[in-house]
């Protein structure tokens, strides 16, 4: 693999492909997989993510936003794309590029039925979400039979798939408040059946879900960070591969001599000789303050150089004193030697922050054998 010349974040096609295949070897040959590329891909490269994806075998794709599945499909991907939470001032927009909405409201409900029917629509696929326990987005229980009856009141829409979202699928402390969910879930999912006469796709599970409730894998799965590289679990984490390493040079080196100060306001202090090295890299790619100030460190020759002083909007400097390195060497921030978790963990955060922050001013470069 080629030295880092600038910033670069590497996408590692192969990697992707091992997960999504141990992801696909835990559930049923005839259960289907949603693949979840919200937020560029989860700061990758959105559309070369979804290419690989139809490749290995995809059944769906999810985005958050209407403009993320527009982008998707001016690339031309044509697999099906849930939009997750999508605006009633973009369903025109969603229905002109045949994206289907995640429904969560009374009010999207109505609002894209009303749209759907003034441009004529027969049956177009939605998807109806339900609060089971996240709090976040979804319809009631208590609302089905409302959901019931706006859908059979129209032909302009037909119900895809029912589905939630599981809160806390990872922590085996919580298993009990999950298989509520999942209850209750399964008790929504029978009352519209009878209701509307036909049986949508049903899913509930996220990676974690995947994992760790086999038997709540219905129709389809939704993986969004194991396809990355994360399980959320230390034991998973080793199964799965990172597909993202964030690289970086050095852009200079500075001998610095006791008292002597780094950065903005002065934030280290030489207490003794030292040599430090300038990064082009900082909070603007993606590499936030809260890294700065022997918090975290980096990846340089093998060895582990901390992040010194505040990081800074362009660039970051580390502390290489007793590093054997040159300027235009190559710097690993996270990724190989240094796993994205351990990195996020430093700054008090995790992978998902980390991973989907990297600026979109950061090149992508793809690595497949």
């Amino acid at each position: 693999m080629p030295k880092a010349r600038e910033t670069v974040l590497e996408i590692d096609l192969n990697a992707l492909a091992h997960n999504f295949n141990y992801l696909r070897s835990k559930v049923d040959p005839d259960v289907k997989m949603m693949a979840v590329i919200k937020a560029f891909g989860y700061g990758s490269d959105v559309v070369e993510i979804a290419k690989k994806l139809m490749e290995l075998g995809a059944d769906y794709f999810a985005v958050a936003y209407t403009s993320e599945g527009v982008t998707l499909r001016k690339a031309g991907i044509e697999l099906p794309i849930l939009v997750l939470h999508p605006q009633s001032v973009n369903f025109e927009e969603l229905i002109e590029n045949c994206l289907e909405p995640s429904l969560y409201s009374e009010f999207v409900l109505k609002e894209f039925i009303k749209v759907a029917e003034k441009l004529d629509q027969k049956e177009y696929p939605v998807h109806l979400k339900f609060n089971t326990g996240l709090n976040r987005l979804g319809l009631r229980e208590k609302e089905t039979d409302m959901v019931s009856e706006l859908l059979n009141g129209t032909k302009a829409v037909k119900a895809a798939s029912f589905f939630s979202h599981l809160a806390a699928s990872e922590d085996w402390r919580e298993r009990e408040f999950t298989l509520e969910q999942i209850h209750t879930f399964r008790g929504i999912a029978l009352k519209l059946y009878d209701a509307l006469g036909y049986r949508p796709l049903l899913h509930i599970c996220n990676t974690s879900g995947v994992i760790n409730y086999p038997k709540a894998h219905f129709d389809m799965v939704r993986t969004g960070i194991g396809l990355y590289g994360f399980g959320n679990e230390k034991g998973e984490d080793q199964k799965l591969k990172p597909i993202g390493t964030l690289k970086t040079i050095i852009s200079q080196i500075h001998h610095l001599k006791k008292g002597d100060s780094v950065g903005y306001n002065r934030a280290f202090k030489a207490n003794k000789l030292t040599k430090t090295a300038t990064l082009p890299i900082g909070h603007a790619d993606g590499i936030n303050r809260q890294y700065g100030n022997g918090r975290a460190g980096v990846i340089l020759n093998g060895q582990y150089a901390p992040i010194i002083g505040n990081v800074c909007m362009d660039m970051v400097m580390i502390d290489i004193t007793d590093i054997d390195c040159k300027e235009g060497d190559e710097v690993v921030i996270f990724g190989g030697p240094q796993h994205a978790t351990k990195f996020a963990a430093k700054g008090n955060t995790i992978s998902y922050e980390l991973i989907t922050g990297i600026s979109q001013r950061v090149k992508r470069r793809l690595v497949e054998n």
